[in-house]
């Protein structure tokens, strides 16, 4: 398969080695996942959101061309085009204040476009799918907050975003998260053994999800 991989992260997908103040667990976590894909015999296509100097803002010149079922920032016009080209959609990201960074909210804002990626229906209902060769959509996250806070007292809300409000809504169903937190309240020895064990088993779990 060929798997398009959407980074989101300051320090950019460079950061995955250990150095630090240069280092980034969620880069360090992308690149493992990219070692087990790419071992696995997927092809994988890497987007750096930072590298790439993307801009997340939707300007009022952005929001003509969306209503017009078009882009103007070639940057969106190239992710689309890659996006239908790929077969499984990856994003690797922190979760900050509970969501997700500005790049990744962007990318949906301006590559999610109606008329490309997506068209909505004559009747009220689910929209009409622009993808159909995207089989699945996973998450690959890291956060300080705990899982089982997250989950039970806030609510999820990057899944509520991610998937039900987003990828569920345009038609695609297969759906995984896959979240490690508090990784810097780990010691270096855990750290090391939790990449390791992304990278033995990601592209197995990618596939069954």
């Amino acid at each position: 398969m060929k798997i398009l991989m959407v980074v989101d992260h300051p320090y950019g997908f460079q950061s995955s080695e250990n150095i630090p103040h240069k280092r980034s667990y969620t880069a360090a976590q992308a690149a493992a996942a990219c070692r087990s894909l790419t071992a696995a015999g997927h092809e994988v296509d890497l987007i750096d959101l930072a590298a790439d100097g993307f801009n997340p803002v939707m300007s009022a010149e952005d929001l003509v061309a969306w209503r017009k079922k078009s882009v103007i920032d070639p940057l969106a016009a190239d992710y689309q085009a890659r996006l239908k080209e790929a077969d499984y959609l990856v994003f690797a990201f922190p979760i900050w204040w509970e969501a997700m960074p500005a790049l990744t909210k962007g990318f949906l804002d301006k590559v999610l476009t109606k008329g490309i990626v997506y068209s909505e229906p004559e009747k009220p209902g689910l929209f009409i799918n622009g993808i159909p060769n995207i089989k699945g959509v996973a998450l690959l996250t890291t956060m300080s907050t705990p899982n089982a806070l997250y989950r039970w007292l806030i609510g999820n809300p990057i899944l509520k975003i991610m998937f039900r409000g987003t990828f569920r809504k345009i038609g695609v169903k297969r759906l995984r998260w896959l979240n490690t937190s508090n990784p810097t309240g780990k010691t270096p020895e855990k750290r090391a053994q939790l990449l390791a064990d992304l990278e033995q088993s990601f592209s197995r779990q990618l596939i069954s999800s």
